[in-house]
Parts: structure tokens; sequence; C-alpha cells
């Protein structure tokens, strides 16, 4: 039945459109932190950041069908639902945000984000690090694994190597391994200023979610952004994995201590609806305005519903403080199975997003790829979904819905010790 499924896709879809796992898998309903495939069997999900506040969840129901129901049209009509949302989204942040511009995803959002920047500024100039990822757009793709490609004259982005302890960039103290690193940024920075391209933004993920949730060295992202702005650039957190509580807070950018200038946010703010936003002073949101911006999905009464419902599930039912001591928990477990493990080079995260950085060796850090792909798969055929991720492809990724509970992380603990020892002996 799956390989008849998988033909079907092929043909439908086109080849090539990925899937997870060495057998992928028929999933057909969602609840809460639950998946369920076609013969019934539940899975713990420990991937999805779509449905942070659980599958299906019952609130997020209501909000889209009864909207849908009475009114889903474009923004150019006034609707207060939307302007209740944005308003909602900018008391979350402090002062110097005012105003959002509404999109439905996250490529979308990053998109709108480097217009507005480059509009403010007037130059084109981007850095990000040399393995970010925050879209999929032509321009926003060009952010992506830059150290991949030599930048030619007049490129518009640069890279820096992102900021980590477990591979630094150089044996130093810690103070002077940050210093190495904001030594890189700026680099980048003075390149695209001799290159004539001109700088205007820097785009970081505040956890380098992608780059595989590194510890950064202490002081590094408040002094990353007064150099970006002392350049004349402006500060972009995209917060499509590191926010609306995933860490325990509700951005990332507060985990990291620094303060941006614009953020950027996507996938969790809808629980499953596309919606998507870009959120700045009203100065920078105006002076992007008159670029002509529309989009016709966006700011939507849809949107405002259930982006309205997202938030209000998030602060009625104690969703940060159960990120905070799950996540703790499901760290701690984690920390007390590595030391029988040396494969296990680092435990890393903030709240409910953490990795494992999988060796080939504790003493030379070589990543084992191989190896957190047999874990991934292993931990699926124990009904634990994990996936693999990180800069060089080697860390088992855990990002469930914010919903899961102690519970699903002793359950999980449980799981992976089994795997570990099954691949690994003791």
């Amino acid at each position: 039945m799956t390989t008849d499924l998988i033909e079907r896709r092929n043909r439908a879809l086109g080849a090539g459109a990925p899937l997870f796992y060495r057998e992928p898998l028929h999933i057909v309903r969602g609840e809460g932190a639950y998946l369920f495939d076609a013969g019934g069997r539940r899975y713990v999900d420990m991937y999805n950041n779509v449905p942070c506040v659980g599958h299906a969840h019952p609130r997020i129901v209501e909000a889209m069908a009864t909207q849908q129901a009475t009114l889903n049209v474009h923004s150019r009509y006034l609707h207060e639902g939307i302007l209740e949302l944005a308003e909602r989204i900018t008391g979350l942040h402090g002062e110097r945000m005012e105003s959002v511009v509404f999109s439905c995803t996250g490529t979308e959002a990053n998109e709108v984000a480097l217009r507005m920047a480059r509009a403010a500024t007037g130059r084109r100039g981007i850095v990000c690090s040399d393995a970010a990822y925050h879209g999929t757009s032509e321009a926003v793709g060009k952010l992506t694994h830059v150290h991949r490609r030599t930048p030619e004259r007049g490129a518009e982005v640069r890279g820096f190597p992102f900021p980590q302890t477990y591979r630094p960039l150089a044996d130093a103290p810690l103070d002077q391994l940050r210093d190495r690193y904001l030594d890189r940024l700026q680099a980048a920075i003075d390149d695209l200023t001799t290159d004539g391209v001109g700088f205007a933004a820097l785009l970081v993920c505040p956890i380098f979610a992608n780059e595989g949730l590194p510890t950064v060295p202490d002081g590094f992202m408040p002094q990353a952004a007064e150099i970006a702005r002392a350049a004349g650039g402006v500060v972009i957190s995209d917060e499509v994995q590191a926010g609306y509580c995933r860490t325990g807070r509700w951005w990332g950018y507060e985990v990291a201590g620094f303060e941006p200038d614009i953020v950027v946010t996507g996938k969790p703010m809808g629980a499953g609806l596309p919606l998507a936003g870009t959120t700045a002073s009203r100065d920078l949101v105006e002076t992007f305005r008159r670029t002509g911006y529309f989009n016709t999905f966006a700011s939507s009464p849809l949107q405002g519903a259930v982006g309205k419902a997202v938030i209000d599930i998030i602060e009625d039912e104690g969703i940060r403080h159960n990120v905070a001591t799950v996540g703790a928990r499901l760290i701690e477990g984690l920390e007390e199975i590595q030391p029988h493990y040396p494969v296990m080079g680092d435990v890393r995260g903030h709240g409910l997003f953490v990795g494992v950085d999988l060796v080939e060796d504790p003493v030379t850090k070589a990543p084992d790829r191989d190896g957190a792909a047999n874990v991934v798969n292993a931990l699926k055929d124990r009904g634990f979904l994990t996936g693999s991720a990180g800069a060089l492809g080697n860390v088992v990724k855990m990002r469930p819905p914010l919903v899961f509970s102690a519970a699903d992380a002793d359950a999980f603990l449980a799981a992976f010790r089994e795997v570990m020892a099954d691949l690994y002996g003791g």
C-alpha cells in the first residue's frame, strides 16, 4: 500500500518531492502531540513546529471554521480581526515594534524584511551565517549555506561563520572566541562596502536553529547587533523557528540578549493556517509600504481569527511554563544518557528545541551523519518522530508541539536509551 502511494505521489507531484524516513509514513490524523498512521498506530510528534499548540486543537478548529463560515476576503476592506492580531503581536515586543506586514509563509516574511531593510538604508547587502536557512524563494534562497558559494563581485549576500563553542573557529578562551567571530562578521560587512554593494541588514535566527542549535559565546548577539547598526544596517531576527515560546520565552532574541529592528515570524503563528508576519517600527513599515506590496491572502479575517486564537491558547493554557519545565526535563535526561555513549558529542538546546550532536569520535568531533539518520529511523520505528539537521546533518533534532508533556518526555527518553543500546551496545 505504501509503495503504491509513493508511486502515485511521484506521478502526481513529480519524483523528487521529499519524504521523511527510509520507510515513509502514511499519516492520516493528528491530536495534541500525536500523529496517527493509516493503520491506527500512534506516534509522538517531536518534529513539527507548525501545530505549535497541538494538532487539531479544538479552539483553533472553532476559530477557523467560524470565521470561514462568516467572512474571508482580501485585505482591501476594513476589518477589526486582523488589526487586533497586529496589536496583539506588537504588544508582545518592546516599544520599538509598532506595525506588522502580514504574509503567508516565512519565506515571504523574510523577503519583506529584506526589502524593508533595503528600502530604509538605500543599500542592498545582506549578511547572514554561513550555514543559515531562511526560505526558498530565489532572493531569500541566496542566504542558504552561503559558504558553499564563492561570492562574485557585486553579489548581495555575505556569510560569516556561525558562532559556536563545540567546534569553535579557534582554540581560545570564550571571550576571545566571541571576538574572533565578531571579527569575521565585521569582515563580511566591510567586504560588502568595499565591493560597492553596501550593507543593509544582518539577518539571523537568534538561536541559529538550522545551524544546529550551537552554544553561542556569551555576548555575541548583543555585540553583533551593535556592529551591524554602527555600519548603518538594521538587525533582523528570524523567529520562524525560535519564536512563539519555542525557547520558553516569547522570542528567541530574548534568550540571545539583543533587540532587533525587524522581527520575522511564520509557521507557528497560524497553527496550520498559512500565516506569517514582519514586525518593525511604524517608520520602517511605512517606508516599505511605499513599494506597493500587496498579498492577496494576507491580512485576511481568517488569519486574524486563527492568529488571535493561537496567542490566546499560549497565554491561557500555561504553554510557556510547560515548554520551560518539560524542555529542561528532556535536556537533563539526555545529558544523563550522554556519558554512556561517547558518540553523543554534545547535547544542547533551548526550551522544547533540542539537538544531540552525533560524532564518529569524541576527540576529533568528526560528525556522524549516517549515525544521526540511523537514530532518527530507529526512533521512528519505536513511535517517536524526530529529524536530522544542523550544518553537518548530524544533529538529531527534537522540536515537538509545545503541548509535549513530561510523560511524553519520559517515554521518549526510555526509547532513546533503547535505540542507543541497540545501535551502539550497552
